[in-house]
């Protein structure tokens, strides 16, 4: 059968250097799912992109074929025209980017972005463009596709923008889908729906897709073929079956050995400890008003947070689990100080267990400065965190000479060590963040904050857009940071498996409320729930014969009415938060 794309000993380069990608050569036919599997950095990327052929203005193709052979006919996508190119990209081919803020215009509506692709392929009318972008928004999982349309980038989470992009490339049915980390920066039931979502498209229209993946649990159960790549080559190739079950080559090995799981042994979890909290959060709620694009409309309430009571022990670690937009991140601001919960609510910050607290929803300007020092948080995005325009040493003193803590020279003494505690070297000082890569960027982060010597770290997502082995990097690091020097943490993440590891004990959140909470080893292993059991259940694993169980995802992931009578909730009836054994409270109706 002929291969509708065939890429052959493809080579690229930049400038007068060695080439970055060497030799590389792979085929995926129609209706069949392609995986290529690296790190960050292996070449899985710019091999795609010179496919449709968006690579840098600096990078060559300087050696290699590419085809496309579908049902308009035969091209040899290095040698045909521009114009012709602009045919065949988002209209015959499309392609999910990674980063979906850098991708979208923050100056037009999603919906006008995403109906784009219509207009221009298809020539579809405003009204007919509208229907159909409406009702793929609702498939790849918008709960109000409405809002969706209506809304700029940034009025979007970050898995909001990359279904909204999912939904871009999809809306045309191409015969080719280039699917780059798509579900990244999604949580895991939504990634569990949108990969089910893509397998229905390709069932129904015999859509091909080449994935570009570092999650061995997403290849388990999406793809047919694999091509696992490292420094720019092919190290393994062939049937995913095979290579899933018993891969060959040592690298490989590695990407297996360094997948984060969820343990398999059973056990019981011990509640944190509350005779040392270094942070409450008492009845926080949070709402905001969305102004209606219509005069005639009433502005919506947005609830982000309903009667949040969390607790974090001294020295341990409290992890927030939610889907995108569940209010996890807006809860971290809360304890921040960075929002203000609405009137009723109260978050205490202690220094010490003899001190009295800082009423941090309600600080002085003397009461802030000093809290700023105490508390830090690590961004989910390193390319975003730190300024393009700012050397290292520049970012990483700036907290020092904002509050006027030592000379010059010990803040760029004091830069070096922490460098060094991320494991770094202190030379790197005069670089820009273009210079690293990603799990490095995350550790420059992660240094900036440790620059004042803060009590409690805030991790929103540090781990989720960083490939597996230098995610296990980064665990470790802040595992190591938090021994020595007894930091706490208020972890967030969509990732069970991060969780697991990590956190001491584990908030379930799911539309502003949580929904379940208890230690990891008894919220792993007798789940209450629906939405924790769609949860533990959307976790892909890199197993071929265990896959994703979209039936009991569907369930705990959809509408809170679909629930079991003893979980359903509305916005106007709600159930309290019910301990069921010691420290493992579930959202329930008694």
């Amino acid at each position: 059968m002929t291969a509708l794309l065939s890429v052959k000993d493809l080579s690229i380069g930049f400038g007068a250097g060695e080439p970055v990608v060497k030799g590389v050569s792979f085929e995926v036919e129609a209706g069949q799912t392609l995986a290529l599997v690296g790190e960050s950095g292996s070449g899985k990327t710019i091999s795609c992109r010179a496919a449709l052929r968006i690579l840098p203005r600096a990078a060559q193709i300087r050696s290699g074929t590419i085809t496309l052979n579908d049902s308009k006919g035969f091209e040899d996508l290095t040698q045909i025209s521009e114009r012709q190119m602009r045919d065949i990209r988002g209209n015959r081919v499309s392609m999910i980017f990674q980063e979906p803020m850098r991708s979208l215009s923050p100056l037009h509506k999603i919906g006008n972005q995403v109906s784009e692709v219509l207009w221009l392929h298809r020539n579809a009318s405003e009204a007919q463009a509208r229907k159909e972008v409406l009702t793929q928004f609702e498939r790849v999982g918008f709960p109000d596709p409405q809002r969706a349309y209506d809304s700029y980038p940034f009025e979007l989470s970050g898995g909001m923008r990359q279904r909204a992009m999912i939904a871009m490339a999809m809306v045309s049915k191409p015969e080719l889908l280039i699917a780059d980390e798509p579900t990244t920066a999604l949580d895991v039931t939504t990634q569990a729906q949108v990969l089910g979502l893509i397998k229905e498209l390709q069932r129904e229209t015999g859509m091909a897709l080449i994935l570009v993946t570092h999650d061995l649990g997403v290849v388990a159960n999406m793809a047919e073929q694999v091509v696992v790549m490292h420094k720019g080559r092919v190290m393994e190739a062939g049937a995913a079956a095979p290579i899933l079950s018993a891969p060959a080559h040592p690298y490989t090995q590695q990407l297996f050995n360094a997948a984060p799981a969820i343990p398999d042994e059973e056990s019981v979890g011990l509640p944190m400890p509350d005779e040392d909290l270094i942070l409450q959060m008492k009845g926080v709620s949070k709402t905001y008003t969305m102004r209606s694009s219509k005069g005639w409309q009433e502005d919506k309430l947005i609830h982000a947070c309903r009667g949040v009571d969390l607790n974090l022990a001294r020295g341990k670690t409290l992890a927030i689990v939610g889907e995108s937009g569940s209010g996890k991140t807006t809860a971290a601001r809360i304890a921040l100080g960075a929002e203000l919960p609405d009137p009723g609510g109260e978050v205490l910050f202690r220094t010490a267990p003899d001190e009295d607290p800082i009423p941090v929803h309600q600080m002085t300007r003397a009461q802030r400065t000093a809290f700023q020092r105490k508390a830090q948080m690590v961004f989910q995005d390193p390319y975003s965190s730190l300024s393009p325009r700012m050397r290292i040493q520049d970012a990483l003193t700036e907290p020092l000479e904002i509050h006027a803590i030592g000379s010059a020279a010990e803040q760029r003494d004091k830069a070096v060590e922490m460098l060094q505690r991320v494991g770094l070297n202190g030379d790197m000082l005069k670089r820009y963040p273009h210079a690293f890569s990603g799990g490095q960027r995350q550790r420059l982060s992660i240094a900036r904050a440790m620059m004042l010597d803060p009590q409690l770290i805030v991790c929103d997502e540090p781990t989720s857009a960083l490939d597996v082995s230098v995610q296990e990097q980064i665990l470790t690091l802040l595992e190591s940071l938090q021994d020595r020097l007894n930091l706490s943490y208020l972890f967030i993440s969509h990732d069970l498996a991060v969780v697991a590891r990590i956190a001491d004990e584990v908030a379930v959140m799911r539309r502003g409320l949580v929904v379940e909470q208890a230690p990891p080893e008894t919220l792993f292993y007798n789940p209450r729930h629906p939405y924790t059991k769609a949860l533990i259940a959307a976790q892909p694993e890199p197993d071929i014969n265990r896959p994703i169980d979209l039936k009991l995802v569907a369930l705990g992931a959809g509408s809170p009415d679909s629930w079991d009578d003893t979980f359903r909730f509305t916005d106007s009836v709600i159930p309290s938060l019910v301990e069921m054994e010691p420290g493992h409270k579930v959202r329930c109706h008694v």
